[in-house]
């Protein structure tokens, strides 16, 4: 009698358990998953002044341009993303972003100078291989996000989930009307 009830006890006490750990190194690995995308923006971020400066030498007459990449940019520094949320605020205004630096790099097809600037084409190659690390990075992370969210929605996890104040993490997606790639040409 006393085994059974001390099986009834303990059992469901151990599976709690399991499940909390589980939530936490799967909330853990969308933090990680982040810090890989924000890596990225950092780098990405830190490239666009030089881009613009450079542009901006060649191309006097497209200031509404730079313009929109210091503002996009400037906004993109501003937003926090923390444990998931924020993720899809943060995702619209880069690809936002990544729009306008498309039309930045299409400038060089206008402005010969630009086309001929190697600051400009060296910038442009590492903008493109940064876009291939952010694509990485996105897809890991929402499949982080996608395990993570459907271990907190699923019975009877879901319990531990609420208790152990798990909240849904945001994907990193792009709105309905960006989701056609940027162009980038490297001339």
């Amino acid at each position: 009698m006393l085994w059974s009830l001390l099986l009834v006890l303990v059992l469901p006490a151990l599976w709690a358990l399991a499940a909390y750990n589980r939530l936490v190194r799967l909330r853990n690995q969308v933090r990680t998953a982040w810090a890989d995308i924000d890596v990225q923006l950092v780098r990405r971020h830190d490239l666009v002044p030089q881009l613009v400066s450079v542009a901006q030498a060649a191309a006097e007459h497209e200031r509404s341009t730079f313009a929109l990449v210091s503002e996009l940019r400037a906004q993109a520094l501003g937003l926090q993303v923390s444990g998931g949320q924020g993720a899809a605020a943060l995702g619209e205004v880069e690809t936002r972003l990544q729009q306008a630096l498309g039309q930045v790099f299409a400038l060089g097809e206008a402005y010969p100078a630009l086309r001929s600037s190697e600051n400009f084409l060296a910038l442009q190659k590492a903008l493109s291989a940064i876009e291939e690390h952010l694509q990485y990075a996105r897809r890991f992370y929402n499949g982080a996000v996608r395990d993570y969210n459907d271990a907190t929605q699923k019975l009877p996890d879901t319990f531990v989930a609420r208790l152990g104040g798990f909240a849904s993490a945001e994907f990193f997606q792009a709105r309905e009307g960006e989701r056609a790639p940027a162009q980038v040409r490297l001339s």
